[in-house]
């Protein structure tokens, strides 16, 4: 462990009880190892923070000023560059809901691009990592139509929401709390090596309550509380799995929550993603005591989601002007036009997306994609079976840059 700065802002650190363990199925493992594991093993106890006072430097608070700013400047940047009624503005909100899904499930090294996610979408396709990100996209979405009440329940329907679709887990184990110790780190058949050991499953509900408080409160700076709240739940790990991704999902719905933003969805995991290790490094500074590196990692991550985002935004928006160029002449009731805004939150569409989304008929929905298939907008391909399945190709290329954009951050 690096050491830590010296601008702490100071936390409680998670306290320990000590619990005997013993492998539930020894006969699974080595003799060495069912030794190793058997016998007492401490695990975290997470500290109230329900009335924590952050104590931050003139130098934080104004790292944390400006990265709130910038925030703020994206989610104005999204409205003013499409109008708070273009019909486009659901749609970004949906691809960058998706590209931030997509960037907190590699977190968790979960990879797919933006045309298998869409694919995903309508069913098609089969790489079983897109469905797996789906649930992401799906937590993300529960994460903001929940915002205006975060409680339990709204944090057990994001598990929910991201599990259903994770290949695998157990559907009865969905947006329900663990009955189970958890630890992360070696010891396939027990904590008592772990690097970390979560709390003891019956600690869960009362430090869930104790966070909520936290969240529900309005006298700390936005940021501060996003970073916080996001470490103490994972410093919880509530679930036997997903926790990650949930927690992040748990960050945008605080987001909402105060109003920080209101139209879009911030990419904020693109800048989370950049250094993964400086990101889990944070997360143990926060158990040993010291909340600033996260909250450190938050402002930095919202500071280039707010410069990454806007530039995304406006290369959609450049794809959805060279397409409506494209489309002169067709006639204005036309369910082409209809269509085109729908492709920003969803570049790869069917016949059966159309009706159920859009609400056409289905030779409605054909004529709509023979014109602007015509017209260069989009290119026909085939799907399993034969399918028919039309792509915005320019629109995938913007999204595909976004991505190599933060890999290359990453890597440098």
């Amino acid at each position: 462990m690096p050491t830590a700065p010296d601008n702490r802002i100071p936390v409680d650190p998670v306290s320990f009880e000590t619990f005997d363990w013993k492998p539930r199925a020894p006969e699974m493992y080595s003799r060495a190892e069912v030794d190793r594991q058997t016998g007492p093993y401490k695990a975290s106890v997470t500290p109230s923070i329900a009335d924590w006072t952050p104590h931050i430097s003139g130098e934080d608070s104004a790292d944390i000023e400006d990265a709130t700013r910038q925030l703020v400047g994206f989610d104005k940047h999204a409205q003013r560059t499409l109008g708070t009624n273009n019909p486009a503005l659901g749609p970004m909100t949906a691809i960058l809901l998706r590209t931030e899904s997509a960037s907190s499930s590699q977190i968790e090294q979960l990879t797919t691009s933006a045309k298998q996610l869409a694919l995903a979408e309508i069913e098609e396709g089969d790489k079983a990592n897109a469905l797996t990100v789906i649930g992401n996209v799906r937590a993300m979405e529960a994460a903001l139509q929940l915002a205006d009440h975060i409680n339990e329940d709204s944090i057990l329907a994001m598990h929910k929401a991201l599990m259903l679709h994770q290949p695998g887990f157990d559907p009865a184990g969905a947006g329900r709390f663990r009955d189970e110790q958890v630890w992360i780190g070696p010891g396939q058949a027990g904590p008592r090596v772990a690097e970390f050991v979560a709390p003891h499953h019956n600690r869960i509900q009362e430090a869930i309550g104790d966070l909520v408080a936290f969240i529900g409160r309005q006298d700390v700076p936005i940021l501060v509380q996003v970073a916080v709240s996001h470490a103490q739940f994972e410093t919880i790990h509530p679930f036997p799995d997903g926790n990650g991704r949930t927690g992040r999902a748990l960050a945008q719905s605080i987001l909402r929550n105060k109003g920080l933003v209101g139209s879009t969805a911030v990419p904020i995991s693109a800048g989370l993603l950049v250094n993964t290790e400086r990101y889990f490094a944070a997360l143990d500074y926060f158990r040993e005591g010291d909340a600033g590196p996260i909250v450190r990692e938050f402002a930095m991550a919202s500071r280039i989601a707010a410069a990454t985002g806007s530039r995304l935004v406006d290369d959609l928006v450049a794809q959805l002007d060279e397409s409506r160029a494209k489309m002169t002449g067709l006639r204005a009731d036309a369910a082409a036009w209809q269509i085109l805004p729908a492709l920003i939150g969803q570049p790869a569409v069917n016949t059966k997306y159309l009706m159920n989304q859009l609400g056409l008929g289905e030779m409605a929905a054909l004529r709509a994609l023979d014109a602007l298939t015509k017209r260069g907008v989009l290119t026909e391909s085939s799907g399993r079976d034969r399918k028919r399945i039309w792509q915005h190709r320019g629109i995938f290329e913007v999204l595909d840059a976004y991505a190599a954009g933060i890999r290359r951050m990453s890597a440098g």
